[in-house]
């Protein structure tokens, strides 16, 4: 009996902080709620999920857009994996990832500079930012003659003292013709990525700023442990996006040089098999192929995102598993709550409802 009643306040202490929800279900809302969400929903699944698991039954098939289909199995995926020219434009996203490797560590730099205050800083957000705001077919047109022999760019360099026979041709030449096609996708979405970190960064308490100077860290300090943990997130978002935009890179390659002298990416393949050749089921086994790769390579990137920022901490992982940790003594003191108290109470009472008697 003494042993059972310490237990016994114990529970009916623990129980007390459960709470009370004296109000009904409101059923009307959730039907509401139900009914709105219902619209996107559906929209999601008729023109998203269903011609993705259509297009992966596709990529089973020899078909085109016309006539009766034939089911070949995995030769579509092994043709992918042994033809040259679908192989050769795979390595050609190599390009483009390290464009996009150089395209967040220059906006990060500029984001840096441009989110404290500096002289100009709204004039240079805005002209950095506006390259995005282009519609991609322009920005191919404007690169085109931007690259042509003899225009722009090889004009500018004559004027730098360079001469015009020992210039490449920018569009031809296979040694730099995918090199210009990756600056020209960088000057565009540079802007955007160098956004987005800004706002991170001005998110940051300004306190922290003081607090490490007063310490004695100089610039580079601060960037390496304030500014980088605070951006964690975003620094993981710009990489993803800018990773999958380089794997499925297309407006520049087709619109600059129609995929030719070996610029033809892998999106541009994929749509002359499609349109061209009218190889649907080719051409469909080649999306799910780059859907899976455009998977792997997020992943891959997020493990090592997470090493990196093993040792990173803002605050925000410490309280998470402080309140995980509060969280599981809570469910424990109600498990004992209800071991203690005779008969079943509930935990959550509604108004309608009340607690049974021990």
């Amino acid at each position: 009996m003494t042993t059972t009643q310490p237990n016994v306040a114990v529970a009916e202490r623990s129980a007390a902080d459960i709470p009370f929800n004296k109000h009904r279900r409101d059923w009307k809302k959730t039907g509401i709620i139900v009914l709105f969400c219902l619209v996107p929903v559906a929209l999601l699944v008729v023109f998203t999920y269903l011609p993705f698991f259509q297009m992966c039954g596709y990529s089973l098939y020899k078909m085109k857009y016309i006539g009766t289909p034939k089911y070949i199995g995995m030769k579509n995926y092994v043709d992918i994996f042994t033809r040259p020219d679908l192989l050769a434009t795979l390595k050609l996203s190599l390009y483009y990832m390290v464009g996009a490797l150089i395209q967040v560590a220059l906006a990060l730099y500029l984001a840096t500079v441009l989110a404290f205050k500096v002289k100009g800083g709204a004039f240079f957000k805005g002209a950095l930012f506006f390259p995005y705001l282009i519609n991609g077919i322009a920005i191919g047109f404007i690169f085109k003659f931007f690259y042509t022999r003899g225009y722009v760019l090889d004009s500018v360099l004559q004027w730098c003292g360079f001469d015009l026979n020992n210039l490449p041709y920018w569009l031809r030449d296979q040694k730099v013709n995918n090199w210009s096609l990756v600056a020209s996708s960088v000057w565009r979405y540079l802007g955007q990525t160098m956004i987005l970190f800004i706002g991170a960064i001005m998110s940051i308490d300004g306190s922290l700023y003081e607090a490490a100077e007063i310490d004695g860290a100089n610039k580079w300090q601060q960037f390496k442990h304030i500014i980088l943990p605070g951006i964690q997130t975003i620094l993981v978002l710009n990489i993803i996006l800018s990773i999958t935009g380089s794997l499925s890179a297309f407006e520049a390659p087709y619109v600059i040089t129609s995929g030719a002298n070996g610029t033809g990416t892998f999106f541009v393949q994929m749509d002359k098999i499609a349109h061209s050749d009218q190889k649907v089921g080719l051409a469909s086994a080649m999306a799910v192929v780059l859907l899976i790769i455009i998977m792997i390579c997020a992943l891959l990137q997020k493990i090592v995102m997470g090493w990196l920022f093993r040792d990173a901490d803002d605050g925000t992982a410490k309280a998470r598993k402080h309140a995980q940790k509060v969280e599981k003594q809570r469910k424990k003191a109600l498990r004992q709550a209800n071991k203690v108290k005779a008969g079943n109470a509930p935990l959550f009472k509604n108004g309608a409802q009340k607690e049974t008697e021990a």
